[in-house]
């Protein structure tokens, strides 16, 4: 099959790799249909240092089974499904809380062992039940299929984003980053009944999106110039929510100087720290809740499924760049770049 593997920053390369096969069996083998490229596959395509047997890449993919192991019972050979990012047996008891990125029995795709990486012609879906979902009645030509891809992870991060802050009918947000993440976080908000949402953006085709989806104010000034902004904008109170989706330093500083008294912080942009203040100026003083995470989207498909298929939810919209897996490199390099919100590949 054919496989992205990463080398190091700024090197993706398409080459061809074993198929994947049934080790255990509740193993399922997956034919991708659609797969994309991440904001967070950004991160190592920026800083990663040169390794020589690269490392298979990709955790987002809507595909269609093509064999399942002997104790695989909810899936068959045929039905379309969602592989969320991250695999869970989601039936012990941290799964049943609704953590299933934190599963102690699941893992993540994209490393060097024999679950590789999601931007490929074929997956192994390690704990099929507990993992995939099946979409009804809808096949490889349907328009649904890139909203349904951003339920593997994107939008459903967003999603995680406002549903840990508990995002509700007159709560003020602030959505921090206006990429694929941060817009979705936006849409799910306004599913959510927030009253104010205020994206901190500066590229007007997205934030044009944003405003689409339900953003009612964009600020795009950054550092101390765009907390004042919204400090200006709510009365010198701030935010009750801040959704982080960037990662960065600067972001999570932009975030607790916006963030009202009594308010949370919730982020689902990667981090590139360890270390970050939590101390009286920054959360302690102001009572303010730090929440947020990866985003456990096995928990949230049942109920995203059936709006995207009424038509409630489009998130699709944020592809922008389709691309064949033959030239996924230039989509790493279009969103490095920001010509390409996000980049879909079509199989």
């Amino acid at each position: 099959m054919k496989a992205t593997v990463i080398y190091g920053a700024g090197d993706v390369r398409v080459e061809t790799r074993p198929d994947p096969t049934i080790v255990e069996p509740t193993d399922a083998i997956v034919r991708t249909v659609r797969a994309c490229v991440c904001g967070s596959d950004l991160h190592p395509y920026r800083s990663m240092a040169h390794t020589e047997q690269g490392v298979p890449i990709g955790h987002e993919l809507l595909g269609v089974v093509e064999e399942t192991g002997s104790a695989v019972t909810t899936v068959r050979p045929g039905d379309l499904v969602i592989a969320p990012f991250a695999w869970s047996d989601n039936t012990c008891p941290v799964c049943r809380d609704g953590f299933q990125t934190a599963c102690p029995h699941g893992g993540f795709y994209g490393n060097p062992g024999d679950v590789g990486g999601q931007q490929a012609e074929l997956a192994r879906i390690p704990l099929a039940d507990g993992s995939l979902v099946a979409v009804p009645d809808v096949d490889e030509t349907s328009p649904l299929l890139p909203s349904l891809l951003t339920l593997s992870d994107v939008y459903l991060t967003g999603y995680h984003a406002a549903h840990m802050a508990r995002v509700s009918a007159r709560t003020t947000v602030t959505v921090i980053g206006d990429g694929a993440v941060g817009l979705s976080a936006v849409l799910a908000a306004r599913q959510m009944g927030a009253e104010r949402i205020i994206l901190m953006g500066r590229h007007t085709s997205r934030t044009d999106l944003g405003r689409e989806w339900g953003a009612t104010d964009v600020v795009a000034e950054r550092g101390a110039e765009g907390i004042q902004r919204v400090l200006d904008v709510t009365d010198g109170l701030g935010s009750h929510v801040v959704l982080e989706a960037v990662g960065h330093m600067p972001a999570y500083e932009q975030s607790y100087g916006v963030v009202r008294a009594g308010g949370v912080i919730s982020r689902v942009g990667v981090p590139q720290y360890e270390d970050a203040p939590v101390g009286f100026g920054s959360l302690f003083g102001r009572n303010i809740t730090l929440t947020g995470g990866p985003a456990p989207v096995r928990a949230y498909l049942e109920d995203a499924i059936p709006q995207v298929l009424r038509g409630e939810i489009d998130p699709g919209r944020v592809f922008d760049k389709t691309v064949a897996i033959d030239d996924i490199a230039e989509g790493y390099a279009a969103m490095d770049r920001r010509e390409s919100l996000k980049t879909i590949v079509a199989f």
